[in-house]
């Protein structure tokens, strides 16, 4: 498991990272999220050693982590990094050679990727050559050439069409099942609430929520129930305890004030006309986003 505590980094007296502390657990995925400037590609660069923290300890395992251990890792920057005249498989290649694969293990390990990647058939085009798109998925497969222990992503969506997303999550989600420590930034909070098991929300240089997605989403619930009747639910404004968001005949979308109240609007509804559903209705990841970085 990799576990970042107390890290904070500053530039001319200016504290950019303060007191971060995650982890990001293996065969999980990690969204990590935040507005532009919050410190996301910061941390990231602090975890692979590309930036000296000024204090806290990046540790892999329960020891810190070391030179040798991020040669395990994995990392695909935001800005694009590959060779822009040298062929996709040549590229994909070169990297795997450099972490000591043998030429012939390179190359195989390099051309299934691309072709899980979907650009099996663009393995002999030039990079530049390739849509932005096609050339994010070559940055990724030049991140995972090597099965790193420890996945860092810098906005791996960035670019994607749809269908694109989905490739690149199946292969993600494929090397989290396979006991990586997946962590990702990404501004699509919809492909994030998708994906990621865990959830680190980051604003002005602090974490402000941390957790697994499910167990965040809960906390931050506030007692909100949506209500589907073939009655009139224009009752519901009446009731105690109740605060009505949206209203059209049957339906229903409400905050109650306790879980007894919740019980006894369901007791109503039912007397009042056949139920169709009544449930309780989690925030979204925007939703959550959005309170605890106020």
């Amino acid at each position: 498991m990799l576990t970042l505590t107390g890290i904070t980094k500053s530039y001319g007296g200016r504290r950019v990272l303060d007191d971060i502390g995650f982890d990001v657990r293996p065969g999980r995925l990690t969204g990590f999220v935040g507005g532009n400037g919050a410190g996301k590609t910061t941390t990231m660069r602090i975890i692979l050693g590309v930036l000296a923290k000024d204090d806290g300890v990046v540790a892999l395992d329960g020891a810190a982590v070391t030179a040798a251990d991020r040669r395990s890792f994995g990392y695909m920057p935001e800005e694009r990094g590959l060779y822009p005249k040298m062929k996709v498989l040549d590229q994909v290649v070169y990297l795997a050679r450099l972490h000591g694969f043998s030429k012939s293990d390179a190359t195989e390990r390099a051309r299934a990727l691309l072709e899980e990647l979907g650009l099996g058939e663009r393995l002999g085009d030039n990079i530049e050559t390739l849509s932005l798109g096609n050339q994010q998925r070559a940055q990724i497969a030049a991140a995972l050439v090597h099965d790193p222990k420890v996945l860092i992503l810098d906005e791996p969506f960035s670019g994607l069409d749809p269908l694109a997303v989905d490739v690149v999550a199946t292969v993600l989600q494929q090397r989290a099942a396979d006991g990586a420590s997946v962590l990702f930034s990404s501004h699509q909070l919809d492909v994030v609430e998708r994906l990621c098991d865990d959830l680190v929300i980051i604003a002005g240089g602090t974490i402000r929520a941390a957790g697994p997605r499910d167990e965040l989403r809960a906390q931050h619930s506030n007692r909100r129930y949506e209500l589907v009747s073939t009655g009139d639910a224009g009752w519901l404004r009446d009731e105690p305890g109740v605060d009505v968001h949206d209203f059209d005949g049957g339906y229903a979308l409400f905050d109650v004030d306790s879980d007894e109240t919740a019980q006894r609007i369901l007791r109503r509804a039912v007397e009042q006309g056949d139920v169709a559903s009544f449930s309780p209705q989690h925030p979204s990841l925007a939703q959550i986003f959005k309170e605890v970085i106020q």
